[in-house]
């Protein structure tokens, strides 16, 4: 694969006669909104876009196949859009979610996207008024026994391993719905049904977890327009990452502790960590250091808005920390970084184990990641991007390609410059991060089992055997969470080349901001940015 900035043609198109526009812009719609209707629940909450609530996803397989057929392209005949930037962009979309629902039907071997279906904590962040939120929730529950329908007839190409991962959270669905809520009694029958096919599955179904090769370099090509993906490429290139982020937390190690073994150095870090009582308290101290920090060095604009921290809310609490950002389409308001401490119920080792991301070395790296210049600096910058194809279709590798780069972005900066921890804490999220992309490449060549990535987690991510297991069985259902790290490199080389062709114009602010205004590009059209600063 072509390891350099991904360049991007930008033509111009003739001007539309102005009794064209509306019939244009209508056809234009209809494009997206056929995107959108492929990616439901990414729609509703992370875009805003709420007429989608209290509906579900049609992920029959006779509903996909309707809905793939209602995708258009350009080449279609239907119009492009306006900017030649934003018709690359919406195509790029049609043909992952050809490939997804199409060509690879994801909808018929990853029971993910149907627990994503029944998900009902969308409604628990405060977007709109209670009683909006509350009736929205309500007619979702009711679809529960459709929904169930529908994923007993699609999910027939499961393989065993990624049922047994998932299996687990399909059955913690339940928890969310409370005694008294209507249409209860169908939900949980419904659900029963579901978990029971699952168990079945993971059963007896197919050992095999790998979807293939080429199968695996066409998917993530597709998500991220850039068609000569080369596995062994990034194979490759993962083996050099992964020595560099170990000299560097070896390097850290050595300026904290000379002369310690760094795995020692390590576990005495991830150790000291606040009580779990502390924890929220502990994070919004390092959320108003992140952003303050990124404001005082003008590392982008729109950093502004509200970042609240608190706890989850109990349909939250499967994550360690998450953000909730004030979504493009709603009106804004507060964003909200969630913070989970660990149930006191909870045997004391497991207790421990969820309190090492708390600890002085993970947090503020995680902090940078979820919020300043992370996830939330994202979200506010895709509020003021200038189209709608911009703040509705958002690539998933930009995006946590974006907050990976935000980490080693706040190391370069002087971050905590004098406290060898934060770089510790760097490298370590790296160093998972590159190993999500070994493994995925690993478990769906066929070349690693779940207990081989297991190891690799233990061995190359310093993990404990529980939190490297359950990285490994994300792999067999998230074939694509190599994203961060191949997110975060093509962000770096477009940076490079901007330095390069902008000369004594490059300021990183100027960057960043050059950058965020395409949105949430799929990783081939970012180096769109290089062009767009120099003209």
């Amino acid at each position: 694969m072509e390891q350099g900035v991904p360049h991007v043609h930008l033509v111009r198109l003739p001007r539309m006669r102005a009794d064209d526009s509306t019939q244009h812009a209508a056809v234009l719609d209809q494009r997206l909104r056929a995107v959108l209707d492929l990616n439901v629940a990414e729609a509703r909450e992370g875009v805003g876009r709420h007429e989608y609530d209290g509906q579900i996803q049609d992920l029959s397989v006779a509903g996909v196949a309707q809905a793939v057929a209602r995708l258009g392209s350009a080449q279609s005949g239907a119009p492009s859009a306006v900017v030649p930037h934003d018709e690359l962009h919406l195509a790029a979309f049609e043909e992952s979610s050809r490939v997804r629902y199409g060509e690879l039907q994801l909808h018929r071997r990853n029971p993910l996207l149907h627990m994503e279906n029944l998900d009902l904590s969308c409604y628990d962040r405060p977007y709109a008024a209670e009683d909006v939120r509350a009736d929205a929730r309500k007619r979702h529950l009711r679809k529960w026994p459709e929904a169930v329908d529908m994923a007993l007839d699609a999910l027939d190409q499961v393989p065993a391993p990624v049922a047994q991962a998932l299996v687990g959270a399909v059955r913690g669905l339940k928890d969310s719905v409370a005694t008294d809520e209507p249409g209860r009694d169908d939900a949980l029958a419904a659900h029963a049904r579901f978990v029971k096919h699952l168990e079945q599955l993971a059963a007896n179904g197919d050992p095999q977890t790998a979807m293939g090769r080429a199968e695996l370099e066409l998917l993530m090509g597709a998500d991220e327009a850039m068609p000569n993906v080369d596995l062994g490429d990034l194979a490759d290139r993962a083996t050099l990452e992964r020595q560099r982020l170990r000299d560097m937390l070896e390097e850290g190690c050595q300026r904290l502790a000379p002369d310690v073994e760094p795995s020692e150095t390590v576990a005495a870090l991830m150790a000291d960590h606040p009580p779990s009582d502390q924890v929220v308290q502990a994070a919004a101290a390092v959320t108003s250091e992140t952003i303050s920090f990124c404001r005082d060095r003008g590392l982008l604009t729109h950093l502004d808005g509200k970042c609240r921290v608190g706890l989850a809310p109990p349909s939250r609490r499967w994550a360690v920390a998450m953000m909730a950002w004030s979504a493009p389409y709603e009106e804004d308001g507060p964003s909200h970084y969630d913070i989970t401490p660990p149930e006191p119920e909870w045997p004391l080792e497991e207790q421990e184990e969820w309190l090492t991301m708390f600890s002085n070395v993970a947090l503020p790296a995680v902090t940078a990641h979820e919020v300043a210049p992370g996830h939330f600096a994202h979200g506010r910058a895709l509020r003021h991007a200038p189209t709608d194809i911009r703040r509705s279709l958002m690539s998933a590798g930009f995006g946590e390609g974006w907050a990976h780069y935000a980490e080693e972005l706040m190391l370069e900066e002087g971050f905590r410059a004098d406290d060898p921890q934060y770089q510790i804490g760097v490298a370590l999220e790296a160093l998972v991060r590159v190993t999500r992309l070994w493994c995925a490449i690993g478990l769906h060549t066929g070349q690693m089992t779940v207990d081989d990535a297991t190891a690799s987690f233990m061995n190359d991510a310093l993990m404990s055997e529980a939190t490297a297991r359950s990285e490994a069985r994300r792999g067999t259902f998230d074939p694509t969470y190599g994203i961060y790290t191949w997110g975060k490199w093509v962000i770096m080389q477009t940076r490079d080349a901007a330095r390069d062709a902008w000369g004594d114009a490059f300021t990183l602010r100027r960057f960043h901001d050059e950058l965020l205004t395409l949105g949430s590009p799929p990783l081939g059209l970012v180096g769109a940015v290089v062009a767009q600063g120099t003209g």
